[in-house]
């Protein structure tokens, strides 16, 4: 697990104006995985990445980036 999540997704849905729940039932997931992915405790699968890029009408690296590595 990362001490930051590697993703901007909250940011992104809630510009958007739409819910943990509405986006997972969009996406083919639960709540509980939006929650997650945004937390940054679990990488989506590259499918459901671009279901969500694909969602929001942006490229996937947008949305998710590696996490810095801290030395």
């Amino acid at each position: 697990m990362y001490d930051k999540p590697n993703n901007i997704l909250c940011e992104i849905r809630t510009k958007k104006k739409i819910t943990q729940e509405e986006l997972g039932k969009v996406v083919g997931v639960s709540r509980q995985t939006i929650i997650a992915i945004e937390k940054g405790s679990y990488d989506p699968s590259v499918c459901l990445a671009l279901k969500l890029a694909s969602y929001f009408n942006v490229k996937v690296e947008k949305i998710f980036f590696l996490p810095c590595d801290e030395k």
